[in-house]
Order: structure tokens, then sequence, then C-alpha cells
């Protein structure tokens, strides 16, 4: 019996893999979703609170760079360790894949919202004096010139973001998450089963891939530069 039908014939890999998959997904999928959702306005809140900016506020700008830097100081897995009370609060528990959306979703949000920074930082100035000119309201600006200008920078950093939470979601499969991290530690270390952490490799590599993909499909369409 070769390699591969002795994998495909482990019922963990037949059973447990497809399973582990969708909680992967599912976890990588809603964690990106809140992290879009809260990281693209403290991005801008970023840039327009900045000396130079929209709106320039030393103060507030302060505060927010301080805080995005300290949720980026932090390793995933002490973070995740910390906020156990916050994940239980909002979840009701600390195990399963539900529960890892929220440290996934607070570590990548500080990251995500400097990749929208830089992103938003790159539009040519005059862009924006040629709007200003025109009297287009701040909100105008915002909306209509930095987000439309940097959306390829956006997007390529909601790509970068998401394989990164990937990569989490393995790692918070250590502490009691579900998903195909989980299976590789629980079977595939501690149970020295090779074959099941070759399979799960080989499944997280390939779902990098297609978000790759997928991702610079989307900058190429929203590219119109």
């Amino acid at each position: 019996m070769t390699w591969l039908e002795e994998a495909l014939s482990n019922p963990v890999i037949t059973d447990r893999v497809p399973e582990a998959t969708l909680q992967t997904i599912w976890m990588t999928g809603l964690s990106s979703l809140i992290t879009v959702l809260l990281g693209l306005p403290l991005g801008l809140a970023l840039v327009v609170t900045a000396p130079g900016g929209l709106r320039p506020s030393r103060t507030l700008n302060t505060v927010l760079s301080t805080v995005v830097n300290i949720g980026r100081s932090i390793p995933f897995i002490i973070l995740m360790v910390a906020i156990i009370p916050l994940t239980r609060l909002l979840t009701g528990t600390t195990f399963g894949w539900q529960s890892a959306v929220v440290p996934l979703s607070v570590a990548a949000i500080p990251f995500f919202a400097r990749l929208v920074e830089n992103a938003v930082r790159d539009v040519s100035p005059g862009k924006i004096e040629a709007a200003q000119m025109v009297g287009a309201s701040r909100l105008g600006i915002v909306g209509g010139v930095l987000v439309r200008e940097a959306l390829p920078g956006i997007v390529g950093g909601i790509t970068v973001t998401v394989i990164t939470l990937v990569s989490y979601s393995a790692m918070a499969g250590a502490l009691g998450a579900e998903g195909l991290g989980a299976l590789a530690i629980n079977h595939g270390y501690q149970r020295f089963q090779a074959d099941v952490m070759v399979v799960t490799v080989v499944v997280i590599v390939v779902l990098v891939q297609l978000i790759q993909m997928l991702g610079d499909l989307a900058v190429r369409l929203v590219d119109h530069r």
C-alpha cells in the first residue's frame, strides 16, 4: 500500500479534514469581515487626523497610533490568552472556532489599519486639493478621493490580512479553537500521525494560494489608473 493510499484510508483525514477546513474558512472569513469593517475606518482616521490631514488632531492621532502600535506588538498567542474574559463575554465560550473569531479580529484590526494608512498616504495630494477646490466635503473627499484612489492598495491589504488570519487560525488551534491547526496539533503532532500533518499543511497552502489568486484578480479589477 502506497503512502497516499494509507493516508486516504485514515479516518481522521477522510472525516475530519473536510470539517476542519470549513471551520478554518468560517473563522477566517468572519474575522476578516469584522477586521475590514473596523480596520478601514481606523486606518482612514489615522490619515485624516495626522499633521497635514483633512482634520489634523495631534492628540487624537497620538491616541489612535498608540492603540494600533500596542495591538500590533502583542504576539497573537499571548493576545488570545489575555482577552479570554472578553472572548467569553462576547461568545459565551472559549472553545471552538466561534470563540477564535474574537482574538483573530482584535489581532488583525490594527494590522489592517496600518495597511490602509499606508495605501491612503500614497494618494496624490494634487487630487485632494482639486476636490477641495470644487467644494467637496471632508467626507466626500475621504470616500470619493482617498478610498477610491487607494482602493487597489486597500484590496491588496485585505488579501495580506486574510492570509495572515489563516496563519493565526492555525495557531489558535493550540488553545482550543477548532480548524486545521487543531487537527495538525492534536493528531499530527501529539499522536505522531505524519500523514495528518502533511495533509493539513497541503490544505492550508492551497487555501493561501487561492486567497492570493483571488486577491490579485480583485486588485486588477479595481485598479483603473
